[in-house]
């Protein structure tokens, strides 16, 4: 299965570039996965956001296949152990879908349409982070996912 993760922004900051850049080269012999960064349309106006975050949804649809299987991170989603996290990606493995897409979306959310577009909707904590940090994040649970699924020591 291939993983997508696609997100609104840049990481600007080299130390989470680093750690992103390792964690993606520990993930090479389990998966494949691409990450797609969308430029976040600046919101000048705060009456605007629900617009806004409906053009930058406009855009992440563009990069989703039909039949892809649909992860957002959101902070009404469902938290998850690593472990949890682990069984998730294995049933989506074993339902033969072909692609599994992450969304992170902008500092402002992400729009109704991402959210209503998505399979699973998961929180990583009630704590809130810089939304740069979430993909370290992400590729670090991805990683650490798949070497519980394999019974690999690294996860403890």
């Amino acid at each position: 299965m291939k993983i997508k993760i696609i997100a609104l922004g840049k990481i600007k900051e080299t130390f989470l570039k680093e750690g992103i850049n390792e964690f993606l080269k520990r993930l090479i012999p389990y998966t494949s996965i691409e990450i797609i960064e969308l430029s976040p349309i600046e919101i000048k106006d705060e009456n605007l956001t629900s617009r806004i975050l409906e053009q930058e949804g406009e855009k992440i649809l563009a990069c989703i296949k039909p039949d892809s299987y649909v992860i957002t991170l959101e902070i009404q989603g469902k938290q998850l152990s690593s472990e949890d996290f682990a069984k998730k990606i294995d049933e989506i493995i074993l339902t033969g879908k072909n692609e599994l897409v992450f969304i992170i979306g902008s500092s402002c959310g992400l729009s109704q349409s991402i959210s209503q577009r998505a399979d699973f909707k998961l929180s990583f904590s009630k704590m809130t982070f810089l939304h740069q940090f979430a993909r370290l994040i992400l590729i670090e649970q991805i990683y650490r996912a798949f070497k519980i699924l394999k019974n690999e020591s690294y996860h403890k």
